[in-house]
């Protein structure tokens, strides 16, 4: 469906749509819920799970990655041990597979470690937000599934929604806002709570209740981002390897795919020569290679970057792409960071947004308390900013009028006055849903992102 403002509304026919968007005999369900299940299934096949411990550090044997570390527990904000201090412990594997999805702190490592992006396009992203809400019986439409482009972000900013209804009466909304964006006025929760105001979408929501919030960065490179996927010891899967297809609005078939051609790699290895010890399997990357995730993701590969003049390309392009099936002679890719994109703010204009209303849109930090998000207040914090860049955030404040105030889901920057009257960074750790994408919209990154204690972060449940 095409939002051209805040009133109209056009349904694109299907026979025009993208095939790969079709949800025709797919299930709805909550990802949250199959993620428990199946956390079940493996503990009753003696799959040995750790709940609520991090992984803090990758463990070397020289060039071969030998497993991971988890975080201590106990240590305040002083760097002091509690009376709860807990030592962390080593997770020792022939093979470490890993699974952060988007922008994991540990893959980051070994991909700078190892170099696995040398040669491929830098990894774009988008942010996603997401709300379930309970909705009266005459709002809600068994098994509907709708995704919307256009108002309310700008033409030249990336954005859709999409909208899952799930029995008995549950509403899965959520938009997804492109961080390539421009401007540092704009405020992606804003431009989502907006969102909701459209009579085509209001119209669902009203009367309901939200029971829940939640927000994440996504993979959007696709096939020219995707790094190298082994090394010495290790393998990359999921979307810590960044395998969502962005033209299909879903990626968690990709990433169970590529666990299980890690897995099936692994056994056959094994087989075959008796141990899989400290090996680099490149093999995985080249039975990957032969399935269908790379067949769609090559398809769809010139899709993301169509939009990067406005969206009306970005629409006339996809329409081409869909019906190339990826035959295309061309390739469109990102060749800058997101954090690269900004403009400086006397060059930019100021965006107001409509005041909330706590029925339909929401204040933030209202918001934030239905994701469960809970840290521990005395202990090491997670976020800090680099080594070298502590001048960073003043030129972000100065320069482009401080965007990690705006970007932020869940309100963890922003700027205070000092006893000099100077504009200060304050980091509010304690409300981090873990999105990651301060890590990737900061100004030059300046931002270091740390698992926090095992078990702090959000408690979502059906999302």
């Amino acid at each position: 469906m095409f939002l051209p403002n805040d009133k109209l509304s056009i349904t694109i026919p299907h026979f025009l749509q993208p095939k790969s968007i079709h949800n025709n005999g797919n299930y709805i369900i909550s990802l949250s819920d199959l993620s428990k299940w199946m956390g079940d299934q493996a503990s009753e096949l003696g799959v040995d799970i750790f709940p609520g411990f991090a992984a803090d550090e990758v463990l070397y044997d020289g060039d071969k990655v030998t497993g991971v570390a988890t975080g201590d527990l106990g240590i305040s904000k002083k760097g002091e041990m509690k009376e709860n201090f807990t030592r962390g412990v080593e997770l020792i594997g022939d093979q470490t597979i890993l699974a952060e999805g988007c922008r994991g702190s540990l893959t980051e490592r070994i991909k700078a470690k190892y170099g696995l992006s040398d040669g491929r396009a830098p990894q774009i992203y988008s942010i996603g937000f997401k709300e379930i809400w309970e909705v009266p019986q005459e709002n809600f439409v068994t098994g509907l599934a709708q995704h919307t482009v256009g108002w309310p972000v700008p033409g030249d900013v990336y954005g859709g929604s999409f909208m899952y209804h799930m029995e008995p009466n549950l509403v899965h909304l959520g938009y997804v806002v492109g961080l390539d964006y421009k401007n540092p006025y704009l405020n992606p929760y804003e431009e989502f709570q907006k969102f909701k105001l459209h009579p085509q979408i209001r119209k669902y929501l009203e009367g309901g209740n939200c029971i829940q919030y939640g927000s994440r960065a996504l993979n959007a490179g696709g096939y020219f981002s995707i790094p190298k996927l082994s090394v010495p010891g290790g393998m990359l899967v999921g979307c810590a390897a960044g395998f969502l297809n962005v033209m299909k609005i879903k990626g968690t078939h990709n990433a169970m795919k590529s666990g299980m051609v890690a897995a099936e790699t692994l056994y056959k290895t094994f087989t075959d020569e008796g141990s899989v010890k400290g090996l680099n399997l490149e093999d995985y990357e080249a039975n990957l290679k032969k399935t269908w995730v790379y067949d769609e993701l090559y398809e769809t590969r010139n899709f993301k970057g169509g939009f990067k003049p406005n969206l009306y390309s970005g629409l006339a392009h996809g329409f081409i792409v869909s019906m190339t099936a990826g035959k295309e002679p061309w390739n469109i890719y990102s060749k800058e960071k997101d954090s690269a994109a900004y403009i400086p703010k006397d060059k930019a204009k100021p965006i107001e947004y409509p005041k909330h209303d706590g029925k339909l849109t929401f204040d933030l930090l209202d918001n934030l308390a239905k994701s469960g998000t809970y840290h521990d207040h005395d202990q090491i914090p997670h976020l800090k900013i680099k080594k070298g860049k502590e001048d960073v955030p003043l030129k972000s404040y100065k320069e482009f009028g401080a965007p990690e105030e705006r970007f932020c889901p869940a309100k963890v920057y922003e700027f205070i006055t000092d006893e000099k009257g100077e504009p200060k960074l304050q980091i509010n750790a304690q409300n981090c849903l873990h999105c990651k994408t301060c890590s990737i919209k900061m100004v030059d990154e300046y931002i270091d992102w740390n698992v926090p204690e095992g078990g702090g972060g959000p408690n979502y449940s059906g999302m």
